[in-house]
């Protein structure tokens, strides 16, 4: 692996496990969360599920309860600095 493997290759193989390890977590949490997938029989004969509270559920998770606390600054103490202004 050392003849073919150049130290200028690990910045990309670095991103591309990154974005693949990425792609395989959001499939996974589709297919094992995601109200809409329908896997086992029970679920895949009915036209429309009445899941609401599943999908709500799905849609509003942990990330999104703690960060809707947050003011939306991704540098507030930067933002603070420059927009901190005295008339």
């Amino acid at each position: 692996m050392g003849r073919w493997m150049k130290p200028e290759i690990y910045p990309l193989m670095a991103a591309m496990t990154f974005a693949t390890g990425m792609c395989i977590f959001q499939l996974t949490r589709n297919v094992l969360l995601n109200p809409d997938v329908r896997v086992n029989k029970a679920h895949r004969t009915t036209a429309v599920l009445e899941n609401q509270e599943e999908g709500e559920k799905y849609a509003i998770h942990g990330l999104r309860k703690f960060l809707r606390t947050r003011p939306p600054e991704v540098m507030p103490a930067i933002n603070h600095y420059f927009s901190n202004t005295t008339d």
